[in-house]
């Protein structure tokens, strides 16, 4: 499938989705939305593919939000529309049983931070900023901001990000459970030193960051793929019951995978002391 506002790829078991506006810091139009929903789509539906990385291009953004002037001139039954079919996509990247990898590179605001937030893991490089900063707008967040946000990092730190808009940093987003991990990747010259710009800043090394990520992904895909999907379902699906409702769902999905080829594989290389060779079967 082609995409105007977006590059899609695929290596070995991994798709990578990357958002590319960097014109605009990657900014979500509604065509890039669109985009966005097939895009994850077409990853789904590819059975060679096991995990799913979402990416920005130009190495300075993720998605630095909506795109204001598109929004700007929504009345407020077109702007219901606008959350509504955002919070369809963000649910739609969510409720998928392949693990979806954001790697954020940059900017992750307003939207881009949203879109982090529904995807189940979340890297980001030492430079990355995260932010709800809509009330700066006289807005809130529409793409299920408001909710994901305090159910990752807890009732008041959301609400002190929500109000404020302030940008936090990746260290202090780490530090509230908002990322799983950080990586320090810059470009060295030949003595090993970081090069700076213009400025005297040091200059992201985002192709070291993606390899990071990349490793990382590789200790998921390498996984019985049936397996991972079913305890991302259990998860799921658990985080809105009872203790005791979540327990069924998983002890039903462990009777479920006993059922797999991949099962058999995986418990004999282990006693036979051989590397398993799982097909996600």
């Amino acid at each position: 499938m082609n995409y105007e506002n977006l590059i899609y790829t695929k290596d070995g078991f991994v798709a990578t989705i990357t958002i590319n506006r960097p014109k605009v810091l990657n900014a979500l139009n509604v065509a890039t939305v669109q985009e966005l929903d097939k895009a994850v789509r077409e990853a789904n539906n590819d059975s060679e593919v096991r995990a799913i990385i979402l990416t920005g291009a130009g190495g300075k953004s993720f998605v630095a939000g909506a795109d204001i002037g598109e929004l700007a001139k929504l009345n407020p039954m077109e702007a219901k529309a606008f959350a509504t079919y955002g919070q369809h996509v963000m649910n739609h990247i969510a409720g998928l049983d392949k693990p979806v990898i954001a790697a954020v590179n940059g900017f992750a605001l307003g939207g881009g931070c949203e879109l982090a937030m529904a995807c189940h893991i979340r890297y980001a490089h030492s430079s990355a900023r995260f932010g709800q900063p809509e009330v700066n707008l006289g807005l809130i967040p529409g793409y299920g901001g408001t909710q994901r946000l305090m159910r990752i990092v807890g009732y008041g730190n959301a609400v002190e990000l929500l109000a404020n808009g302030e940008m936090i940093n990746s260290k202090r987003a780490l530090d509230i459970g908002l990322v799983n991990a950080v990586f320090d990747a810059w470009k060295t010259n030949d003595a090993g030193e970081p090069e700076l710009d213009d400025k005297g800043r040091k200059q992201a090394d985002m192709d070291g960051f993606m390899e990071a990520v990349q490793k990382k992904v590789a200790s998921i895909t390498n996984k019985a793929p049936i397996a991972v999907r079913f305890a991302i379902e259990a998860a799921r699906r658990g985080a809105g019951m009872t203790l005791t409702e979540g327990q069924k769902v998983e002890a039903d999905l462990f009777g479920m995978v006993c059922t797999t080829s991949d099962f058999k594989e995986g418990t004999t290389a282990f006693l036979e002391k051989r590397k398993a060779e799982f097909k996600g079967e």
